[in-house]
């Protein structure tokens, strides 16, 4: 006989019973749900653990140039493969910072590929750190331009801004802000983090310019400029000779027109 009729006749004959039965199943589920519910904050500090605000204290710069290997990112016809402008921007940004006296870590120093969780657990074995993450950007629209910077904790968004305003300094900069972003590098970082992009690929322009040795190097000086101030305050940055006040023309390969070199 199904239980539920078994329990019916039992009402018939004795309610005492027919209580037991039906509460029995229900106080069950509620200490289950009661258990599932205590244990979901420690689920939660397990999965993300609360970012160290390091952003005054920092030692070590965790430098990562974004894409590489069989990840081309972006690219463009006049700005060519963005893993090539973003490794060449972070390996200059690497020498400022250790020429002024911070330790770096590079996740990677060569065009290869290293995935998000890889990059994740480079940035998050260092102690006292921040990361910096060097992006290039891209739109379908080429008439799109300028430079943004991302955080995601409270503690990563005055080396955003920073940085932004920084960059900023550059003649002919487009301001595109400081934005918040769940980009899986900088949600799961136990430290200050932030990424940069660094102008659009995809605008002629930017595009252009971020084939030009020059420019990279201006624009790691910029970088460094504000994460040397953000642990050392102002006036300690002391920015590489090659950087001049005027913003360089990109360069043409020899024996190629300007159109030719971007195929």
């Amino acid at each position: 006989m199904p239980w539920s009729h078994l329990t019916l006749g039992k009402l018939f004959w004795g309610s005492r019973v027919f209580c037991y039965s039906i509460t029995m199943p229900r106080l069950v589920n509620r200490i289950v749900t009661i258990g599932f519910v205590a244990l979901l904050p420690a689920c939660a500090s397990m999965r993300h653990a609360a970012v160290k605000n390091t952003s005054k204290t920092f030692s070590t710069v965790v430098v990562d140039a974004g894409h590489g290997g069989k990840d081309n990112g972006a690219y463009r016809r006049f700005g060519g493969a963005e893993k090539i402008a973003t490794l060449d921007v972070a390996q200059r940004l690497d020498r400022k910072l250790r020429e002024s006296q911070l330790k770096t870590v590079m996740t990677r120093s060569l065009d290869v590929f290293i995935s998000l969780d890889e990059r994740v657990a480079i940035e998050n074995s260092q102690k006292n750190a921040i990361f910096v993450s060097i992006h290039f950007n891209d739109s379908r629209r080429r008439g799109i331009h300028g430079f943004e910077t991302y955080y995601h904790s409270g503690d990563s968004f005055d080396l955003a801004n920073r940085i932004q305003g920084k960059l900023m300094t550059i003649p002919h900069s487009t301001n595109r802000g400081v934005h918040t972003a769940n980009f899986r590098v900088l949600r799961h970082a136990y430290c200050p983090a932030v990424l940069v992009e660094c102008g659009f690929l995809s605008n002629r322009s930017e595009g252009n310019q971020a084939r030009d040795w020059e420019y990279r190097e201006l624009l790691a000086d910029r970088i460094a400029e504000a994460i040397v101030e953000q642990r050392y305050g102002p006036g300690v940055y002391r920015g590489s000779p090659q950087v001049t006040a005027q913003t360089p023309q990109a360069e043409t390969p020899t024996g190629l027109t300007p159109d030719a070199a971007h195929h």
